[in-house]
């Protein structure tokens, strides 16, 4: 019996990057040169994650500004006053704010997919953001001469061409960030917020064909940045049954962060439907501590008795650097958690075997 396991994208940036990061920022390293840098730490993620024992890999988002902001960064129609995502530990993050339209994608992911293909010997799977979240880059006051229905088929085509991206490019999966969901019960617990952005999301996802949604994950999350949440409060139970409305192939739940596991697992199993695959979260990357092989594979041993084996996976709980600036948890510790997640699901495979 074999359960698979994969990352969920994002990998820390080593020091070296982050300087150089912030050389290129302010102008003191040229485009080329932090390029190199960005290609080379790819390489070196992909080269990591295979070594970790990984056989699904991800670029670790190293050259992305950010998972919600990449396919923008560099447009001249924004401006810096848009939503704010609050975190528990009291930070903030800001989403631009669309000033004129149209809405364009400066770059599709799979430019980063084909970089990192390149050097990997395993599939590669490509995280993309999802309509809903750049759905709230249109101001509430609206733009002369762009309607908001025009927008939002803007955004559904750029989102559509973001993904056939990264499909034509041969991306093992292409996985939806839906961070969103979750946060959006916090901001509006009637739950009209999330149906609309499932709804949204459900009309890209009805631009594929059905054996294409077959490659398509759908990441749903509290929050991981800067070791905080921002909707771990949330009760899983008014989300779920409008996430699995979603006509996709995997989902990938957070779950080693939840304060109440089997309790959501339960009600995870009255959402399964024939045909998909729920990869559950067993290591926290907000947590400091690396969880043992043992503690992992008791966690999957406890999905496996509300999911069938066949229908179940691995996953850490989020990425370990969503944002380029995060400097709360080292590679180290990254490698050493998603080490702890492999093995720990390859013990639990053999304890079902041997069942």
């Amino acid at each position: 019996m074999k359960i698979p396991s994969e990352p969920i994208g994002s990998i820390p940036r080593s020091p070296e990057h982050l300087a150089a990061l912030a050389d290129h920022q302010s102008g003191r390293l040229r485009d080329a040169e932090y390029r190199e840098i960005c290609l080379r730490a790819v390489q070196e993620t992909v080269q990591s994650l295979e070594a970790a024992g990984e056989q699904v890999v991800t670029d670790g988002e190293q050259g992305k500004p950010s998972a919600y902001t990449y396919p923008i960064a560099g447009a001249d129609n924004l401006a810096s006053e848009g939503v704010v995502i609050p975190y528990a530990d009291g930070h903030q993050r800001q989403l631009p704010l669309l000033t004129t339209g149209p809405f364009r994608y400066q770059t599709t992911a799979g430019q980063y997919l084909r970089t990192a293909k390149q050097c990997a010997r395993v599939p590669v799977k490509q995280a993309v953001v999802a309509p809903s979240m750049t759905s709230l880059l249109y101001p509430p006051s609206g733009i002369a001469g762009y309607a908001r229905e025009a927008f939002i088929q803007d955004v559904l085509d750029e989102a559509e061409k973001d993904i056939r991206s990264c499909l034509d490019a041969g991306a093992h999966k292409v996985q939806l960030d839906f961070e969103e969901a979750r946060l959006s019960l916090k901001l509006d617990p009637s739950g009209g917020v999330l149906e609309g952005f499932v709804d949204l999301n459900n009309q890209l996802l009805e631009r594929l064909t059905e054996q294409e949604r077959t490659r398509i994950g759908v990441y749903c999350g509290p929050g991981a940045d800067q070791d905080s949440t921002h909707s771990l409060d949330v009760d899983y139970g008014d989300l779920l049954p409008q996430l699995f409305r979603l006509q996709a192939g995997s989902f990938y739940l957070s779950l080693a962060s939840e304060p109440d596991p089997e309790r959501a697992l339960k009600m995870t199993a009255d959402q399964l439907r024939p045909g998909i695959r729920v990869f559950v979260g067993v290591t926290d990357p907000c947590d400091p501590r690396v969880e043992t092989a043992e503690e992992v594979r008791d966690r999957v041993l406890r999905a496996a008795r509300n999911i069938p084996a066949d229908q179940l996976g691995t996953c850490d709980d989020a990425g370990f650097s969503p944002f380029a600036d995060d400097q709360s948890t080292s590679r180290q510790t990254a490698f050493a958690k998603i080490r702890a997640r492999i093995e720990g699901t390859k013990q639990a495979a053999e304890a079902l075997a041997g069942n």
